[in-house]
């Protein structure tokens, strides 16, 4: 059996899940799953419809962004994983699409209130939109800077990758992460249904007030922390 064998396969159903979901269109998106025993990690290949994907096709790279295995040329937002999996030990999946509502409040330039409890089950936070990138990084090695401005846009707030998985990328779209690519695709329906939900909200009521921080905490402890209730043991 190929060495890649494991991580080929859950980038591929990984893929696979995003046009299921609603999550991509066409060949918009990728998801990646590493190995950080081998310190590598598979990636959708660039520009090949998903109807046409087959779990051979992933592309293997070290996080330098080296190729290791693959015939096909890596998705373009490969250098951003790279990036994110070489500063984040701890992340095991990543996944990028342009999912209608949190690409359109990335484009707002804006983070995603916290209104709800459905926000609360799952951050503590807005969900952060990192800033938009300057000339400077955008005329350079764009896909590898992308990886830095979501890296300084969580450490600027203070906030951990393991704690908030999800990120806009300013005028761009979503970014999460887990600690498997099967709970990276999760968050990326999350996230979707999170930012459709604040639109909605705010058609309804545009002075809509925040979520009050004992809610916050309630429902995200429930869930999270170490006397949590939710679900089975």
């Amino acid at each position: 059996m190929n060495r890649y064998h494991d991580i080929k396969s859950a980038a591929y159903e990984a893929n696979m899940q995003l046009p299921e979901l609603g999550l991509v269109l066409f060949t918009f998106g990728n998801a990646s799953a590493a190995d950080r025993e081998q310190g590598v990690f598979a990636i959708k290949p660039s520009g090949v419809p998903y109807a046409k994907l087959r779990p051979e096709d992933m592309v293997v790279l070290d996080f330098d962004n080296n190729i290791i295995e693959g015939k096909l040329r890596p998705s373009s937002d490969t250098k951003t994983h790279a990036v994110l999996y070489k500063h984040w030990p701890a992340i095991g999946g990543i996944v990028h699409t342009h999912s209608t509502y949190a690409t359109a409040w990335a484009q707002t330039q804006q983070d995603i209130p916290i209104f709800g409890t459905t926000h609360a089950d799952h951050l503590t936070v807005d969900v952060p939109c990192a800033p938009v990138m300057s000339d400077e990084m955008i005329r350079g090695d764009y896909e590898h800077q992308t990886g830095f401005q979501i890296l300084h846009a969580l450490s600027d707030r203070g906030l951990s990758p393991q704690e908030i998985e999800m990120i806009l990328v300013a005028n761009h779209a979503p970014f999460t992460w887990g600690k498997t690519v099967e709970k990276a695709v999760y968050n990326s329906a999350v996230l979707e249904e999170l930012a459709k939900m604040a639109y909605l909200t705010l058609q309804i009521r545009p002075d809509c007030p925040r979520l009050k921080e004992s809610l916050v905490r309630k429902h995200y402890d429930r869930k999270h922390s170490a006397d949590a209730y939710y679900g089975q043991q």
